[in-house]
């Protein structure tokens, strides 16, 4: 069962879906998820919020502020810690709903947002189990990797004159997200990037748009989510790699992993970045996330009282 929500984030309206179990009843683990780089929720969450409600849980899935159908300006900006703070405030908002289990609340996230769990399961301790699927862990190496050396110069550049731009009363520069062409600056410049986004948001989300702030892109370059990962513990954390991922890139992920403390668990996926929403990996993805927040999120078990004769 699927309902319209939402719900006030320090005076932006968030707006989204609530799942809940068919079989009714309550109160249920719940899952909060929101989508990555400039993502709306259309792009493929609802398929993972099924498979959370058919195993008999909650999933509460918004929309990113400044995205979709969510309030928020400037539009298409993507601040990286208004959006792990937009977590919390989910969070907040789900523990006052009747339908959900407050002890028993897990976060689950994708590429930037599987980066924005890392930050709030080490940070919020309302979370129960956390699942990071692709994950970005550092904004400054992944440029270095996405980004010709001998361009890096010239975008700082670009930077600075938005900056100052902007400081002159200017509306912030804006800029494709993807792109085929090379020519043509862009937030995520690979291609399996260009071919999701653009046949996603042609199939399945209309409210997608191929553009974002070029500060979006500044933003991005000092988000460091890998630093908190050591801190998530004790609190289960599930990460999700593919294994062929070259936009958040594979060896990031692992090296993240190992520095991450137990409970933990490394599921990897056979194929590119985009697989694990739409290809044969969505099966793998979806079913190893449900079986980490069944296995964390059960009700405690209090043992019976002694009995005395």
């Amino acid at each position: 069962m699927r309902r319209d929500i939402e719900f006030d984030a320090e005076g932006i309206t968030l707006r989204g879906w609530l799942y809940t179990p068919d079989s009714g009843g309550g109160p249920h683990p719940t899952i909060v998820m929101a989508h990555g780089y400039s993502a709306v929720k259309e792009m493929y969450l609802d398929r993972f919020a099924e498979v959370f409600g058919g195993s008999g849980m909650a999933a509460l899935v918004f929309d990113n502020r400044g995205f979709g159908a969510s309030d928020g300006e400037p539009r298409y900006e993507i601040d990286p810690w208004a959006q792990v703070r937009d977590y919390r405030h989910a969070i907040t908002y789900a523990r006052t709903l009747p339908e959900v289990d407050v002890e028993r609340i897990g976060i689950w996230g994708s590429s930037y947002s599987g980066g924005h769990v890392l930050v709030v399961g080490a940070i919020d301790r309302r979370v129960s189990c956390v699942v990071s699927q692709v994950p970005l862990i550092s904004g400054w190496h992944l440029v270095r990797r996405l980004v010709r050396a001998d361009m890096i110069a010239a975008v700082r550049e670009q930077f600075d004159l938005d900056r100052e731009a902007r400081f002159a009363g200017k509306p912030p520069a804006m800029m494709a997200v993807v792109s085929n062409d090379p020519a043509i600056p862009c937030a995520l410049p690979t291609a399996d990037s260009y071919e999701w986004f653009t046949e996603t948001g042609r199939t399945r989300a209309p409210a997608w748009r191929n553009e974002t702030t070029l500060r979006t892109v500044e933003m991005f370059t000092e988000y460091e989510p890998g630093a908190y990962i050591d801190k998530i513990a004790p609190t289960p954390l599930l990460m999700v790699v593919a294994a062929r991922d070259h936009l958040t890139v594979v060896d990031h992920a692992l090296q993240a992993y190992n520095d991450a403390l137990e409970p933990k668990k490394l599921e990897i996926l056979p194929g590119g970045h985009f697989e694990a929403y739409v290809g044969p990996s969505f099966e793998h993805a979806s079913s190893s996330a449900r079986d980490w927040f069944l296995q964390h999120l059960a009700p405690s078990r209090v043992p019976a009282p002694a009995t005395t004769c």
